[in-house]
């Protein structure tokens, strides 16, 4: 049973929103949805959108994370925000009167970063995306209810796409240029006029190789999907379907991209407006003993709540010569690089960081954050945040005369797991519907893995 009105949080709310623009932060308005344990969990399987289109996947999601909070296996988040404007956060309503408190300040911590951060401010449209993704689920609706389509057809476009959704530009607000745009920027660059000089021009150790102005894409495209909408023999329909969950993917990578910045802002500012609210004993009791849970360390893992507050708090206490230190970090920076700057060797220490291998049955920690150990382990963290596990699988050609799709693995010491490249690459040819051919290292040698079109593999050595 709740011990509090919605009176009370009103003016908890208000409370709270003065100390944030006291404090600096810049957030779009915000809004409050109370919602049950059961709604909560229809939030999260649906990535926390009001409205999604229908797919098995949401279901599974669904069913899986309400059996894991059924046997306590897992437990719930305290509120769901999502990156619109204006923004919409949800608040379970068996949370405590402190742990409301501390999520409304936790969230508008979300809403500023949302708001600011470069990738999330480049890279989407907050004041369309509640519209943007209800007009998505009712297209797909639309496909499905066709006589001449139906579910299973949508179905099977949908997988393919869920399959290679995050084979998409890693670098954000970036214009795409058309083919014939980037064919016109490689013509300018190899018929730039003889200098007047070209004693004083620098030399080249080697002959720069000219490119095959013909070739499609004319340099490789690491945006999979675009490609294969753009030049497979697809209906409209189906085009529609792998635009959707291309744009769809686009709006969730920047969340991806800074989810130890994002979770560790909002967790330093409901850190520092709670303790600014003047609770009562009992009340800041609880916040201590609530705050501590969000941002313990976890053995054997990163809680991106710890780290990400534990960097700030240090960039706040060493930059008070420069009290917009933190805002303007907030502002351009992403996991990846966040780590690489602030993450140092009196953080890892404090945090007691180490990195362990498994060899056979056993773990053996392989780095201590003593003087040298420590840049090895935050080199490895920032190396594996965001999408940095997820391999990059390039358009290398596309060869007309037999409607082969030729992709390339972009090898960076780690070797792609056959089992799930196997598996994607018939996904690849649901959508391209011809042949598909990856080329990949394995053991140090150059292999191809190809895909015909009865979806056999092979795999052999180029």
């Amino acid at each position: 049973m709740s011990d509090y009105t919605i009176n009370e949080l009103k003016m908890w709310n208000e409370r709270i929103e003065e100390i944030a623009q006291a404090v600096g932060l810049d957030y779009y308005e915000q809004e409050f949805e109370i919602c049950s344990y059961e709604d909560m969990i229809g939030y999260e399987a649906y990535v926390g959108m009001p409205s999604h289109y229908p797919h098995w996947s949401y279901g599974k999601s669904y069913e899986r994370i309400k059996t894991l909070h059924k046997y306590n296996l897992t437990g719930l988040p305290y509120e769901m925000v999502i990156n619109s404007n204006p923004c919409l956060a949800y608040l379970m309503k068996d949370n405590t009167l402190l742990l409301q408190i501390l999520t409304i300040a936790h969230v508008y911590g979300h809403n500023d970063f949302f708001k600011n951060n470069r990738l999330f401010r480049d890279g989407t449209k907050a004041e369309l995306t509640i519209e943007t993704f209800k007009n998505h689920a009712d297209r797909v609706r639309e496909y499905i209810a066709d006589p001449g389509i139906g579910y299973a057809k949508v179905e099977k476009i949908l997988n393919a796409s869920h399959a290679l959704k995050f084979q998409c530009p890693r670098e954000i607000g970036i214009k795409r240029l058309s083919e014939d745009e980037k064919r016109k920027a490689l013509l300018e660059k190899y018929q730039k006029p003889r200098s007047e000089y070209p004693l004083l021009e620098p030399k080249q150790t080697q002959p720069e190789e000219v490119p095959d102005f013909k070739k499609i894409p004319i340099e490789p495209d690491d945006d999979l999907l675009w490609f294969v909408s753009r030049y497979g023999k697809l209906t409209s329909w189906e085009r529609d379907l792998i635009d959707i969950v291309r744009f769809e993917t686009s709006y969730f990578v920047p969340q991806i991209e800074t989810k130890i910045m994002n979770e560790g802002w909002a967790s330093f500012w409901h850190y520092t407006i709670l303790n600014k609210l003047e609770l009562s004993q009992g009340l800041h009791f609880e916040f201590l003993k609530r705050h501590n849970q969000v941002i313990r360390p976890h053995l054997g893992q990163i809680n991106p709540y710890y780290v990400g507050f534990k960097i700030f708090e240090y960039i706040r206490n060493n930059y008070q010569d420069n009290p917009r230190k933190i805002f303007e970090i907030r502002e351009v920076e992403r996991d990846q690089s966040f780590l690489r700057r602030y993450l140092n060797y009196e953080l890892c220490q404090e945090m007691n960081l180490f990195e362990y291998d498994k060899r056979g049955n056993d773990y053996i920690i392989s780095e201590v954050a003593d003087e040298e150990g420590w840049k090895k382990i935050r080199d490895t963290l920032a190396s594996s945040v965001g999408m940095s596990g997820i391999p990059i699988i390039k358009v290398l050609e596309y060869v007309q005369k037999d409607n082969t799709l030729v992709l390339e693995h972009q090898y960076d010491g780690r070797e792609l797991e056959l089992s799930y490249a196997y598996e994607t690459l018939k996904h690849v040819e649901d959508l391209w519907d011809g042949k598909v051919v990856l080329l990949t290292i394995l053991d140090e040698k150059r292999k191809m893995i190809m895909c015909d079109e009865q979806k056999k593999i092979s795999l052999t050595n180029v």
